[in-house]
């Protein structure tokens, strides 16, 4: 998952329309003024006209679309600096030397100036500046999106945003997020809160689909004076189709995919004090190791294991799927009884090695992957606790959209 400091510069791309604040200044004199030669006295005036997208002396100014344009003549020469410093902006001109861009995106609340210089077609030139400064953090909010672009995911995994600010025009930011997929399916966003919009279709995604995000949030207000600054498309790929069924009875696991088992594993559930959820719960995130800590989760100081192998979150409030080195090597409970806080536990070995059903299961497994619990004593899992959209019915989700 994309963390907020990284989305910030990740999912930001330079791909928006330049013509705001044109500014057109003629050649250089000391009058500002072209002198008039030859002997009809005419002009010599530049008809070059640049146009920077930054208003000199704004201070709300775009960190996307940031560039510079000219038409009736080409672009010679653009510097772009940190205001105030010799800090450059690495940018290049476009090969027909109309258009200008910095190299990346540009940080929040930052002072920058542009001086560029173009020459019409006879070779007259033309100037423009503009000293500007880029929306604060304070003024405007970014989305930490999941999946990442590029990815393969599978059929359970949801699109889903975390604002950092609270989103009182839900209808407008909404509207400027678009989510479709090859597959033809219908996809519907949904609000938990006022920080949180997630998307879907009815059903689980088409193995195979490729699904597209356009993200055209710059520049709209998604609370008072609060506006988005992301602008880019990403794309992911599903995969085939996993879904691995716990039968808390049985003390099982059945993984199908594309329709056909491939295999029944001996899990151990969560003990009759400590319950699993019930429901549809995605996987969505994978460590080899990682640690758990009993009190991170609001229990007391019952374990504190710094090396849980194979471990896939299932939860927001910390349900795993993972394996378990530490049980009783003498009475297994794999396929037999309940004995985790919560989570489901797998055969497994310290330090991630050798050939275990936790590590087959792992190396079998994506973000995305749909992990089923049924027949537990626990109530079904919270939609929004962790990526689990699928626990609420159709009907109710398509009633929390706001367009």
């Amino acid at each position: 998952m994309t963390t907020p400091d990284i989305a910030a510069r990740r999912t930001l791309g330079a791909c928006a329309a330049l013509m705001v604040g044109v500014l057109t200044l003629t050649a250089c004199s000391g009058s500002g003024k072209d002198d008039a030669k030859g002997g009809g006295g005419s002009a010599k005036t530049s008809v070059a006209k640049i146009a920077i997208s930054a208003k000199d002396g704004s201070t709300d100014a775009s960190i996307n679309s940031t560039g510079v344009k000219v038409s009736d003549g080409k672009l010679t020469d653009v510097k772009m600096t940190v205001a105030g410093s010799d800090q450059a902006v690495p940018g290049s001109i476009s090969s027909d030397g109309k258009a200008w861009k910095p190299k990346e995106q540009l940080e929040r609340g930052t002072k920058y100036q542009i001086s560029a210089t173009a020459k019409d077609s006879k070779g007259r030139t033309a100037a423009a500046n503009s000293i500007f400064t880029t929306v604060s953090s304070a003024n405007s909010f970014i989305g930490t999106y999941t999946p990442d672009n590029g990815t393969t995911v599978g059929v359970g995994m949801p699109v889903s945003f975390t604002f950092d600010k609270a989103i009182t025009n839900r209808k407008d930011v909404q509207s400027h997020i678009t989510v479709t997929s090859s597959s033809g399916q219908k996809v519907v966003g949904h609000w938990f809160g006022a920080q949180r919009l997630d998307f879907r279709p009815e059903e689980y995604w088409k193995s195979g689909s490729k699904v597209t995000m356009k993200i055209d949030l710059d520049g709209v207000e998604g609370t008072n004076g609060v506006f988005g600054v992301q602008k880019k498309t990403v794309t992911f790929t599903v995969g085939r189709s996993q879904v691995s069924t716990v039968d808390v009875n049985t003390q099982t696991m059945t993984v199908v995919r594309d329709g056909k088992t491939l295999k029944t594993i001996p899990i151990s559930a969560g003990s009759p004090e400590h319950t699993t959820y019930n429901g549809q719960m995605v996987i969505s995130e994978k460590f080899v190791q990682t640690r758990m800590n009993s009190r991170t989760v609001g229990l007391g100081g019952e374990y504190d294991i710094p090396d849980v192998p194979h471990a896939m979150r299932l939860t927001t409030s910390g349900t795993f799927i993972h394996g378990n080195y530490w049980y009783n090597k003498g009475n297994p409970p794999f396929g037999r009884q309940g004995t985790s806080h919560g989570c489901v536990g797998l055969a497994d070995v310290q330090g991630a090695g050798g050939s275990t059903s936790a590590k087959w299961f792992y190396d079998n497994s994506l973000i995305g992957d749909v992990v089923v619990v049924k027949n537990s004593p626990d109530k079904t899992v919270a939609p929004d606790n962790g990526l689990n959209g699928w626990n609420m019915a159709w009907s109710q989700w398509v009633a929390g959209s706001a367009s």
